[in-house]
């Protein structure tokens, strides 16, 4: 079973993107892609990356929920389970996922895709009871976003999700 939403990432490392960001700009550009998806007048990364409050290090996760309620007062914005993912991806509906190695006080697991990085959760498929999830991976230095796969099971210990829908 199979299910990827069409969302048009973009690479955090984009030349739209002021370059004192790109490098830690992943979560303002999960975010971004993610209201693009729903409406076309999104604000913009670095638009996003003052108003959700990233930095240096990144973006806090508790920081991202508190700054895009009062953004989006309107919309259903909050941490969620695996299997809400799930339903949220089944509803139409893309989801900020996060890989973090260091909150997740996981620093030697050399399993997870990333060690700290933000993207936009796309689709999912299961496998011979395997879950692979399907990401935008929101590009690199030299390189345009790309579709990406992750084994749920080598992620499952770093991984954490936020619902970002319209009520």
């Amino acid at each position: 079973m199979k299910q990827q939403l069409s969302l048009q990432g973009k690479s955090q490392y984009d030349s739209s993107i002021a370059p004192h960001y790109r490098n830690s700009a992943c979560g303002p550009t999960t975010i971004h892609v993610i209201l693009q998806y729903f409406d076309t007048s999104a604000p913009s990364v670095n638009e996003l990356y003052q108003k959700l409050g990233g930095t240096k290090i990144g973006l806090f996760k508790w920081r991202l929920l508190y700054n895009l309620r009062k953004l989006l007062p309107t919309w259903d914005i909050r941490s969620c389970t695996l299997k809400e993912a799930l339903q949220e991806i089944d509803a139409g509906r893309p989801v900020a996922m996060r890989f973090d190695r260091y909150f997740s006080l996981q620093w030697f697991d050399r399993k997870s895709t990333f060690a700290y990085h933000w993207v936009p959760l796309i689709g999912y498929e299961v496998h011979n009871d395997t879950l692979l999830l399907i990401f935008h991976d929101n590009g690199g230095q030299n390189r345009d976003s790309q579709i990406r796969t992750a084994l749920f099971q080598n992620n499952a210990k770093v991984l954490q999700f936020v619902k970002i829908a319209p009520k």
